[in-house]
């Protein structure tokens, strides 16, 4: 079964308590906010580059990346991070141990620094960003220890979170030093340590999640902008997920293309080297409804278009993504980054 199609009601469910959860606003964080609703009224850029790689990324542990990609991560806008420091690491990874067992063992006194099941391990992703100007990503990983005594080795990863901002200036310009901007979240494991990571790290460093969904119309932006991309050799069909609302239960269409037929009609409507504009877009999207109408009788422009999956990168409109390809990790982070800033519905 596919893992998007798995969600239901009990999902938005799931999505709606976590946004409440995390969304309970002190004055500072309101403060940032009202600096984030003011960038928002900028509309969405008419052009944008097709996704590259930095010199930086040369940086990135390759078994680090390994780690990143083919999971299915929920993806969260974080306000900026305050008193947060990267020298840290191992006092935070203590606090937060001491914290998820002490949530864990409601009524019961834990000491920080208690030999505890679990281990919270904070660790840097180097390279992981678009400038030197962009902080440094993070890791944040819960792992079960071995049981036997006569084993120290670490046990099973239970939950991986991480932190970044990649092209992040435009929130960069507007705190001061006190905060660190990591504008984006990734998450991979169960919702209820999500959950118990982001009071964490809500209550330690002031900050403040949010779920991040993606709309239709930034899912189109990502399918020509990942089918656009140059590729040594496709790993994934090029498909398309639109949902028909009707009633009593609603209707999805699923939309499958060989890669390389898509990239023959985004080559036929691309006529900006190395930029992806609007209109192409349009003309992108516009060609497959087209396209889909000749043969099936159906106008997906009626429809919502939830999901796109591409050899680069899939993504949907419940906020989960699955980078594929390390070539294009960055290109993939940046376009994330602007709209976790910028909070586009």
């Amino acid at each position: 079964m596919d893992p998007y199609d798995s969600q239901g009601s009990t999902s938005r469910r799931r999505t709606s308590n976590l946004k409440d959860y995390f969304v309970g606003a002190t004055p500072l964080q309101k403060r940032l906010e009202s600096i984030r609703r003011q960038s928002s009224f900028f509309p969405s850029p008419p052009r944008r580059k097709i996704p590259q790689g930095t010199e930086l990324q040369e940086e990135i542990d390759p078994q680090k990346v390994g780690f990143l990609l083919h999971k299915q991560w929920t993806v969260y806008s974080l306000t900026p991070l305050y008193k947060f420091s990267y020298t840290n690491f191992k006092e935070y990874s203590r606090l937060l141990s001491a914290f998820i067992a002490a949530e864990k063992q409601k009524g019961l006194a834990v000491q920080v620094g208690e030999d505890f099941n679990i281990k919270v391990i904070f660790s840097n992703l180097v390279g992981v960003r678009g400038t030197q100007r962009d902080p440094e990503a993070f890791l944040v990983q819960i792992l079960s220890k071995s049981q036997s005594s006569r084993e120290h080795r670490e046990g099973r990863v239970l939950w991986t979170g991480w932190f970044c901002c990649v092209f992040g200036e435009s929130l960069l310009e507007t705190v001061s030093e006190d905060f660190t901007c990591l504008p984006l979240f990734l998450a991979n494991g169960a919702e209820s340590n999500t959950s118990l990571i982001g009071g964490w790290f809500q209550k330690t460093f002031d900050c403040c999640f949010s779920p991040l969904a993606i709309s239709a119309f930034h899912l189109s932006w990502m399918a020509a902008m990942w089918t656009a991309c140059e590729m040594d050799h496709y790993m994934a069909t090029t498909e398309f997920f639109w949902s028909v609302p009707c009633s009593p239960q609603s209707l999805d269409i699923s939309y499958a293309i060989h890669p390389e037929d898509a990239k023959a009609l985004w080559d036929s409507v691309h006529k900006t080297p190395g930029e992806v504009t609007q209109e192409e877009v349009d003309l992108f999207m516009d060609c497959l409804y087209s396209h889909f109408h000749r043969h099936f009788r159906i106008h997906l422009s009626a429809t919502r278009l939830v999901r796109v999956s591409t050899s680069v990168a899939s993504a949907h409109t419940d906020g989960k993504i699955k980078i594929l390809c390390h070539k294009y990790l960055i290109g993939v982070l940046a376009y994330m980054t602007e709209l976790a800033i910028f909070k586009t519905e």
